[in-house]
Parts: C-alpha cells; structure tokens; sequence
C-alpha cells in the first residue's frame, strides 16, 4: 500500500477540456468512419474500418467508465447523458446508466466484486452439447459467455422483479437498435459481419484488460460484505499497462492500466492518471504487470479461469507469481452480474 500523501484537489480541479473533447470526438467519429468504410467494396478499407470500429468502440467503452465516475464533466446529468449515449454505442445501454455506476462504485467502496448469479454453476448444470458449444466457442476466441451475459442483461426486466418497470424502456432500445442493423444489413451485409467482428474484439480486449486488474473475491449482489481497507485494495490490485517504457502508449487505452492509481483517487481523470501514478508509486512495485506478459495468461486460462476463479498474482512471500494468476471472468462495468 502507498504512503505517499498526495494532494487530491491538484487532481480533481486539474481540467484539460481540449483532452476530453479529443476523445469524445475520436469515439463518436471513429464510430461512424469505422461504419462508413466497412459498407465500401475495398478490402483494405474494409480492414481499416474493422480496427477503427474496434478501437472507438472501445475508447467509447472507458469513456463510459469515466462518466460512471463523474470525472469528465462538472455536472453529472451531463456526465449521466453522455454515459448513455456511450451505452449506447457500446450495446450497454439495456441496463440504465444509474444502475450500471451505482454497482461500478460499489466495487471501489467494497472492494469486491460482483455477481447474481454463479456463472461456474451455471455453466456445469447446462446439458452436455450446449454446455460443449459454448465451451468449444470459448476456446476459439469466439466470447459465448459474454454474448450470454449481455442476453441476460437484455432480457432480465422480463423475469426479475426488480426491474418489470424498465420492460418498456428495454423494449423500444431493442427495437430501435435491430432496425438499425437491419438498415446496415440491407446496405451491406457483409458490413453487419464486419460490424460484428469488430464487437467480437473489442469485447475480447475488454476482457483482456478487466481480467487481470484484481484478484477481490466475488459476491452476490445484496449479499453480506466483509470490510476490505485500503491495504487490501492496493495489494488486490494490478497496474496492467500496455507499456511502462513507452507511457503514451497507454491512451490507446484511456490510460486505464493505471489502475492502481485509479483505485487510490477514482475520479482522477484519465489523462492525469499517469501523473499520479508517478505521485504514489516508485516504478518498482509488484503490481506493475504490463498487458504482454499477460497474453500467455489469457490464452492459456481461458476456459479454465471459469472453473478456477481469479487465482493469486503474488505468492506467499510477496513474489510475483504470473503462474497463478487465471484472471477474472466476465468482470465489466457495462452489464449489470
């Protein structure tokens, strides 16, 4: 755990507009230039499409996570209004914003994480060919349970109580967002695959990055939660950098590699996160674990981390151990457990 005192205000009153702006204009055009150029007939266009499809919808994925933390705008029905248009983009937007950032900073203030129902079980109790299927796509790369996650997410005001007031809501957005890719499908069809391909990746990067940022131990909503300090936070949590020695890198990501920082201040935006970083840490602590040392983790445990829970990046007497460490399953702020 850090001991350095650092000043909080320095970074929450530090406001670099010309750097949100940038990267809410990245998502939004890259969105529809991604778009645009996988409807033309050329292959390398088509191909240029699919990666700035990929990227802006993940850019527009952390965007949302930053007006889950309020850290882009002052007020936070702006905050809220462009969350959801970010939703939107992302097909996070069948949960409501509220009830996507109330269950984001739950996981800050708990430090733990969340679930409604044990995906594990769930899995082992489905009959054998589905359950092959599934686990036969996973290993291709191909995100089954992610898909299975974002159906349950769509179609949860149908069958929880708790949510039958938002069955209108969920309705009309379905609806809305099936014309609409049945408008590009009638454009293009090969422009629906590509579409898909590129949400198929960035769903995998997402994942890729989520999994390997804790190893907190995971609850049931509503469920009885033990006291989690600070300590416990930090030594639970990994910096997964794309690069230490090449910092800039790391906006491709919004700078969210800097998690350790993000969890000591979580409404430092993100583009001062690697002038914190510096702040609170030396360069030299166990939890710096840059993305490409974890490929070989996210290949090699990618079905078994269903069955074997995060695992531990730290042995015993404080070492590094990547050996161990499985990764997390399906842990995102943009579907509600």
């Amino acid at each position: 755990m850090t001991t350095t005192t650092i000043n909080p205000n320095h970074y929450l009153q530090q406001s670099k507009p010309l750097w949100n702006i940038a990267s809410i204009s990245y998502a939004l055009l890259g969105y529809l230039g991604g778009i645009s150029l996988i409807i033309l007939d050329s292959f390398w266009l088509n191909a240029l499409g699919v990666i700035l499809l990929t990227h802006s919808l993940i850019i527009s994925a952390y965007l949302a996570h930053e007006f889950m933390h309020g850290s882009m705008f002052a007020s936070k029905q702006s905050n809220a209004i462009a969350g959801n248009l970010m939703l939107w983009i992302t097909g996070g937007c069948y949960a409501t914003f509220a009830d996507l950032m109330r269950l984001h900073i739950a996981h800050h203030v708990n430090r733990v994480d969340f679930c409604r129902f044990d995906l594990e079980t769930f899995v082992t109790s489905l009959p054998r060919p589905v359950r092959s299927l599934l686990l036969g796509l996973e290993w291709c790369y191909f995100p089954s349970l992610a898909f299975l996650s974002r159906f349950r997410a769509m179609f949860a005001p149908f069958y929880l109580r708790d949510r039958q007031h938002e069955r209108l809501r969920v309705s009309v957005i379905f609806l809305i967002r099936s014309t609409l890719f049945g408008v590009l499908a009638w454009i293009s069809l090969k422009a629906l695959v590509l579409y898909f391909v590129a949400y198929i990746a960035m769903i995998n990067i997402l994942r890729f990055v989520d999994a390997f940022q804790h190893t907190y131990e995971v609850f049931a909503v509503g469920s009885d939660l033990p006291k989690r300090d600070r300590a416990h936070e930090q030594a639970n949590t990994f910096s997964n950098v794309i690069s230490l020695r090449y910092k800039w890198l790391n906006v491709l990501l919004l700078n969210f590699g800097y998690h350790n920082a993000h969890h000591e201040l979580m409404k430092c935006p993100w583009y001062s996160l690697p002038e914190l970083d510096k702040e609170l840490y030396t360069g030299d602590e166990i939890h710096y674990i840059t993305l490409p040392e974890l490929i070989g983790n996210y290949h090699r445990f990618r079905l078994s981390r269903i069955y074997s829970g995060q695992g531990s990046a730290v042995d015993e007497q404080g070492n590094r151990q990547l050996e161990t460490f499985y990764g997390g399953t399906e842990v995102s702020f943009l579907v509600l457990p």
